[in-house]
């Protein structure tokens, strides 16, 4: 089925609102899921929607919440979640953290105690589209092991950062530390497909491509130590200076009840002017070095969006069950 952006912005807003949210932490949350939609990243999308209603009904998010911002340095911006969303949240602080990095030339956002924040660099996107470089890392359920080991220790701890070019934004990217996203273990699951090898392994800790064996045992860091020592530091920033939890006290994103995921998510945002007025002649240096190599790019430049996106029908009739319009 091809469906509109508009349609599921608009749909994902109302079975929000049925499951108990309110109307402008609704409005927030649905922008997002449409913005995963209109860039391809399906995981973030439609696909997390039920989870969010879910977990509305059960009480583990605060729908209705109203977030609370202070400024306890003149550089920075502390938003408590108050257990709720980390979208709204995120609207409340972005004002006045883009206002403090202006003056300050460099500023921190912290987002505390809220619900999982999906696509991180939904984010970090909105603060380049204000002129700023914007850096963003949270932590997740505790499923991924250091290198060698098999007890699940941190998440797949993302990191997101997007640059503001002269005609929109000049770099974009979010990953996970992880070999791979938890939702592409999950996908593969549910289709009954094997998953490569090096993302994972067993309870045993021995390698393996069977999607229900990785989520009894371990992901795997990216790149090896180098991408466990990121994790960590992710770790440490996103739990260490929120006040939230570590990832091995979250219970799984996606479990319709038990205690708030009391999560952290770390942005730092930098006006790019601050100590000198060079950086879209050197990011033009180098783009022009990587055009003339026709199967190189620049992550995220000149990103494609839709306008409409193929939803799989089952998943269509479950999210217009969730907004009573089934």
């Amino acid at each position: 089925m091809r469906i509109s952006i508009e349609d599921i912005a608009r749909i994902s807003e109302r079975a929000l609102l049925a499951s108990g949210a309110g109307a402008w932490q609704a409005a927030e949350v649905a922008r997002a899921v449409a913005r995963a939609e209109e860039t391809g990243n399906v995981i973030c999308g439609l696909y997390y929607l039920e989870s969010y209603c879910r977990q509305l009904v059960s009480g583990r998010v605060l729908g209705r919440v109203e977030p609370s911002v202070s400024a306890p340095r003149p550089g920075a911006v502390t938003v408590d979640a108050r257990f709720g969303f980390a979208q709204p949240a995120f609207a409340r602080g972005l004002d006045p953290a883009i206002s403090a990095a202006r003056a300050c030339g460099i500023a921190s956002l912290a987002i505390c105690h809220s619900h999982t924040c999906t696509s991180l660099g939904y984010f970090t996107e909105q603060i380049a589209a204000r002129g700023l470089i914007g850096i963003g890392v949270t932590n997740a359920s505790a499923i991924v092991a250091g290198p060698g080991g098999k007890r699940p220790v941190i998440g797949t701890n993302p990191i997101a950062f997007s640059i503001p070019g002269p005609d929109g934004i000049a770099m974009h990217a979010d990953f996970s530390t992880a070999a791979v996203a938890l939702g592409k273990i999950t996908r593969a699951q549910a289709a009954g497909e094997a998953i490569p090898p090096g993302w994972a392994v067993d309870r045993d800790g021995n390698p393996t491509t069977d999607p229900a064996a990785a989520l009894a045992g371990s992901l795997v860091s990216a790149a090896g130590y180098k991408g466990w020592a990121l994790g960590l530091l992710i770790e440490f920033l996103a739990a260490g200076l929120t006040g939230s939890v570590n990832s091995l006290g979250v219970r799984g994103l996606k479990a319709e009840a038990g205690p708030p995921h009391d999560l952290g998510q770390l942005y730092i945002l930098i006006d790019p002017e601050t100590h000198a007025n060079t950086l879209a002649d050197r990011i033009a240096r180098v783009a022009d070095a990587i055009a003339e190599d026709p199967d190189v790019r620049i992550p995220g430049r000149n990103r494609r969006t839709l306008d409409t996106v193929e939803v799989a029908p089952a998943l269509w009739a479950l999210v217009r069950g969730l907004a009573g319009e089934g």
